[in-house]
């Protein structure tokens, strides 16, 4: 699956901004499908402004491509919506975003089509199956239900003069974000199948970036496993596949889903059906490489979930999280100040106010998830990291044997550590990083160092003119942004 995260720092070539946005979006949707074999594209309406025209600017642009593979059969175009129990000030959109559902279906029509081009949802910061149903339900009673609705004295039904309403349902996929939804996620599924009928299969989400933001990255590596291994349970139970998708991205705090690394993303996750394939993965690795690992994706066989002992699991989560806390919070300034000279890669609203959300942490307020990262790593304090001072040595083995490639997953964090610079930071995270590296083998790249060092220096110093451009430099060296 093709997302729209921002966490590249290559421009690509379709584009003639640095800032993705609007036709540029449009062109990225058919070059996922054409060129790298992505078999979907998520179309993003939480957050920024989303275009609802896509299937007919696709059509009308490619009409050629998707009339011999259309979309809803050969390709996905799965919307991901506003979640109003958390977005109140968004729940327009998402009713906006599930009007256009039937229009699509139109708009394939008149090219010959009588496949609806979607018919999935994506409910992001899932927490009750009421969520799911509320979207189910006002899709499938009001704006299907008003297709017999008669109007005025002529009793004209709404769908002789429109034309009827297609797909006539849609399914809904959870987005599981926080500890306490991807611990109860097999219930909260289990709650929003019940009663249905003639269900194929159920998609579920799991995010991986946000529970690494708050829980620190170990943490939501373990959560992953935990959820995975209950939705393989409850796929046993029902009867009926339960296909996960993980929501990894190419920062090591974020998944370490990169191109070349997609074999031990597989081992790690085995029971995941989709993966995302976020910007950065697509744009800053050759051409090739990407084509290559989106091949090896489609071809890999899905196989049943590692098994983990979730209370000793959810007891090192405990431990870790409390100590991550702790130094996220002793960092939220920096951090915060850092963020302000991180270049943005997509046009999206502000997640303030009105314009939606912002993340928080124990009542700190934070970047999203690409900002965090970007943040901690252009000061050369790679976030992985953090709270694993948290474990005792006996504990940090128990790690090794739930977290498969935690190994793997250091070593490559490791590589953007400034030590210079981590002698600056506060007790809490200096004490915690070093007995880490007691730890670990970890190898810091001398020419990262001396950029990271002069980001912080010139911070410090309010020297901020260039500090975007030192922030890039650090990215290019990484090979993503965040």
């Amino acid at each position: 699956m093709s997302t729209q995260h921002p966490d590249n720092i290559t421009t690509p070539f379709f584009s003639d901004s640095e800032l993705l946005a609007g036709e540029a979006e449009v062109k990225e949707a058919f070059f996922v499908f054409s060129q790298l074999g992505c078999y979907e594209q998520m179309w993003d309406s939480e957050g920024k402004e989303v275009d609802n025209h896509i299937v007919e600017k696709l059509l009308s642009r490619y009409g050629d491509f998707f009339i011999k593979k259309p979309l809803g059969k050969d390709f996905r175009l799965t919307y991901r919506v506003p979640n109003p129990s958390v977005e109140k000030e968004q729940g327009k959109i998402l009713l906006e975003t599930l009007h256009s559902i039937p229009r699509a279906f139109d708009v394939v029509k008149t090219a010959g089509l009588d496949i609806p081009p979607i018919f999935e949802v994506i409910i992001p910061m899932t927490t009750s199956h009421l969520e799911l149903l509320r979207v189910k339900n006002y899709y499938e009673k009001i704006i299907i239900g008003q297709c017999n609705t008669p109007l005025g004295s002529e009793k004209i039904k709404v769908k002789e003069w429109v034309g009827d309403f297609q797909p006539e349902s849609i399914n809904i996929i959870p987005l599981f974000e926080d500890m306490q939804s991807l611990i109860n996620c097999d219930s909260i599924v289990s709650k929003y199948l019940h009663g249905q009928k003639g269900v194929e299969y159920q998609r579920v989400f799991l995010a991986r970036s946000d529970p690494a933001l708050n829980y620190g990255s170990a943490s939501a590596v373990l959560l992953s496993k935990i959820a995975l291994q209950k939705l393989q349970n409850l796929q046993d139970v029902k009867g009926i596949q339960i296909l996960p998708i993980m929501g990894v991205g190419g920062a090591p705090m974020r998944g370490n889903f990169t191109p070349n690394n997609v074999n031990n993303c597989g081992e790690e996750y085995p029971s995941v059906q989709t993966f995302t394939i976020q910007s950065s993965f697509k744009y800053d690795h050759p051409f090739r490489d990407v084509a290559n690992a989106v091949d090896m994706l489609n071809h890999r066989r899905r196989r049943p979930a590692l098994q983990i002992d979730e209370k000793r699991a959810v007891k090192l989560i405990e431990k870790m999280k409390t100590v991550y806390h702790r130094q996220i919070k002793d960092m939220a300034d920096l951090v915060n100040g850092i963020s302000m000279f991180i270049p943005k890669r997509r046009a999206r609203k502000l997640h303030i106010g009105l314009f939606g959300y912002s993340r928080s942490l124990k009542g700190i307020s934070l970047p999203r998830a690409i900002g965090f990262c970007a943040s901690f790593y252009s000061i050369g304090i790679p976030p992985e990291l953090l709270s694993l001072s948290g474990l005792n040595e006996k504990e940090f083995d128990e790690l090794h044997e739930l977290y498969v490639k935690v190994d793997d997953d250091l070593r490559d964090a490791a590589k953007f550590l400034n030590k210079t610079n981590l002698g600056r930071m506060p007790k809490s995270v200096k004490d915690g990083v070093l007995e880490v590296l007691d730890r670990i083998d970890a190898d810091p790249d001398p020419e990262y160092c001396d950029i990271t060092t002069r980001i912080y220096d010139n911070f410090k110093a309010m020297r901020t003119a260039g500090m975007t451009t030192d922030i890039k430099e650090a990215a290019w060296k990484r090979g993503f942004l965040g």
